[in-house]
C-alpha cells in the first residue's frame, strides 16, 4: 500500500464537510487517508477490506514469527508426535 502525501493527507475539516467523498477516495483507491489537525497527523480512515486484510496479513506475520521464535528456543515436536496428534498415519 503505497501513501500518496498529495492526495491522502487531508484536513480533518474535509471529512467533516464531505465524510462521503473521504470515505469513498480510500475505497476506491484501497490507499488509507491521513486526517490533520493544525497540521499534525491524528487519524486514518481506511476501508473496511483493505482493513481486514491487513489486519490478516499482520496475524500471519506474527504467528510466523512466534514460530520461528519457537524452533530457536527449541519448542519443538518430532513428526511422529505431531502426526499422532493430529491423528495422520
Amino acid at each position: 500500500m503505497h501513501v500518496k502525501f498529495s492526495e491522502d493527507v487531508i484536513p480533518l475539516s474535509d471529512l467533516k464537510v464531505n465524510p462521503g467523498k473521504v470515505v469513498g477516495r480510500a475505497q476506491e483507491t484501497h490507499r488509507p487517508i491521513l486526517l490533520t489537525s493544525r497540521g499534525r497527523g491524528i487519524a486514518v480512515v481506511q476501508g473496511l477490506e483493505d482493513y481486514e486484510r491487513t489486519a490478516e496479513e499482520l496475524r500471519f506475520v506474527t504467528a510466523v514469527a512466534q514460530g520461528l521464535m519457537d524452533v530457536r528456543e527449541g519448542n519443538t515436536v518430532s513428526l511422529e508426535d505431531a502426526r499422532k496428534t493430529l491423528g495422520i498415519k
